[in-house]
This record gives structure tokens, C-alpha cells and sequence, in this order.
């Protein structure tokens, strides 16, 4: 089972990698609607073959509404505009601290127990996503930092569908629970892209561009998702959670490689304080 955790992050560190590049050609809006239609029919297929539809109680409408709107008009879409203005590697570690921001708002709304090493874990993940921001300087016109910022909003965006979304998913399925969320959030975020101006055509798009879009829609929107509720079937949350720590090294690792981008040594201790930061909130 292990190794499936390590294939889910390895498959969502290449998405930061590709969605990157993708956002250098293409603009994010237009990566982030044909991604989430991908994803929606991807989900749609899959819900038939495993027959996994369900009867939405009226009291549940709003809460599905709400994930959707989380899932892609927030989520999705600050992740895509963040990347195409940062680092991949800083948006990975953007996302690694979403189980801190789950802790947070588990913990004040929720009122959740913690413990003095979850604070003091609170507390060096946030020194090093400071040191992060301060690396390109406190400068409002910064789009390195504007990116950086973009992230982290859309990190909080995952966390509060996260802490929303357990009781959805554990009362509707992971795989239906998810359909639904893709499906409605790609009907919202679609009336709102009719809208925006200097939409790029598809047409345009060569064989590789499609291939990276498919890749988001169809192996992260989908595939990374049904690994990780496989993992979460057989290993404990905490346990399994923790392996996001692997997701910025991995991105670190496939941005020098793919990417030739310099890594700094702030970003080497900030990225070692975010990182273990996140560890201790996750201990017991």
C-alpha cells in the first residue's frame, strides 16, 4: 500500500511541474476548463462502472454547492494562476501546510483537541513560510510574491473542502462525493469563464499541451484521488497525511530536472521548517 501513497505523490508532484509549464503557453482560466471537464467526465465514467450513485438528501445540497465552489472556481483556479506567477516548489509547499490549515480550523470551529507540539509545529511551519515570502522581498507589486501569497489562499481553499467534505464523503463515498463536487464546481466555474475575456482556442493547442491537460484531468483529478482514498482505507489519516511532507521534495527534485530552475538556501530552510512544521501536527 505504501508504494501507492508514494505513486499518489509523486503523481501530484508532477502536476505541479506540468501545470507550470502548461501556464507559460496557455492561460490559467482555459487550462483549469478543460481540465475540470476532463475531470468531470472522468468522474462521471467511473461512477457508472462502480455504480456508486447515491440519493442527495435536501439538507445536503448546500454543503455539496459549497465544495464544488471550493474545488475549482478556488481551489483550482488560484492554484493555476499562483503557479504561472511562482515557483512549482513554492506552491508545493504552499500545499503542504493544508494540514495545519485543517488543523487551525478543526481546532477553533470544530473545537478539536491539540496539543503544545501541534502549536509549536503551528508555529515553526509559519516561521518558514515567512522566511519563503520574505525571500523575494515585501513588495506589493512582486508577482513572485503575489504567487507565493495566491498559494497559500488556495491551500486554506483544499483545507476548509477537506474538513467540509468528511462528512459528505463518509456519508455519500469518496468516489460519488467527489463526482459530484468536479461535475457541479465545472458548471459553476463554466458560466463564469463565458465571461472572461482573451479565452485561448483549443484548436491552438498542440498534441503535447493536450496531453499535460489530460494529465491534470485525468491522473491528478482523478486517479491521485482514488489512490488517496485507497490509502485512507487501510492506513491511518495522520499516518497517511504525513507523506505530503514528499510532495515539495518531489517537485523540488522534478523542477531542477524539467525545469532547470536554482534552488536557493532559503528556500532549503524554509522548505525544512514548513516541512517539519506539518510532521509534528501530525504526531499524537
Amino acid at each position: 500500500m505504501y508504494y501507492l501513497i508514494l505513486l499518489g505523490q509523486l503523481i501530484a508532484s508532477g502536476t505541479h511541474i506540468i501545470s507550470k509549464d502548461l501556464a507559460t503557453r496557455i492561460s490559467p482560466p482555459t487550462i483549469l476548463f478543460y481540465r475540470a471537464l476532463i475531470a468531470s467526465i472522468f468522474f462521471f465514467i467511473i461512477t457508472k462502472i462502480f455504480n456508486s450513485h447515491r440519493k442527495i438528501e435536501k439538507v445536503d445540497y448546500k454543503y455539496f454547492v459549497i465544495l464544488a465552489i471550493l474545488n475549482i472556481p478556488i481551489n483550482q483556479f488560484l492554484f493555476l494562476v499562483s503557479i504561472k506567477f511562482t515557483t512549482a516548489p513554492n506552491v508545493a509547499l504552499a500545499y503542504a501546510l493544508s494540514p495545519i490549515f485543517v488543523f487551525i480550523l478543526a481546532h477553533f470551529f470544530l473545537n478539536e483537541s491539540a496539543s503544545t507540539i501541534k502549536f509549536i509545529g503551528i508555529a515553526i511551519a509559519v516561521s518558514g513560510t515567512i522566511l519563503l515570502l520574505t525571500e523575494k522581498g515585501i513588495k506589493l507589486d512582486s508577482i513572485g510574491l503575489l504567487g507565493d501569497i495566491l498559494a497559500i489562499i488556495a491551500s486554506m481553499a483544499w483545507a476548509l473542502y477537506t474538513l467540509l467534505g468528511r462528512k459528505i464523503t463518509q456519508k455519500y463515498g469518496s468516489i460519488y462525493s467527489t463526482s459530484i463536487s468536479m461535475q457541479l464546481g465545472f458548471l459553476f466555474y463554466a458560466i463564469i469563464y463565458l465571461f472572461l475575456p482573451n479565452k485561448d482556442n483549443p484548436l491552438n493547442f498542440s498534441a503535447i499541451e493536450w496531453v499535460e491537460i489530460l494529465y491534470l484531468g485525468v491522473i491528478t483529478s482523478g486517479l491521485s484521488y482514488i489512490l488517496w482514498y485507497m490509502a485512507l482505507k487501510r492506513i491511518e489519516a495522520s499516518k497517511v497525511s504525513v507523506f505530503n511532507n514528499l510532495q515539495p521534495i518531489f517537485t523540488t527534485i522534478l523542477a531542477i530536472i524539467f525545469l532547470n530552475q536554482a534552488i536557493t538556501t532559503i528556500f532549503i530552510f524554509g522548505g525544512i521548517a514548513v516541512i517539519l512544521g506539518v510532521y509534528l501536527t501530525q504526531k499524537e
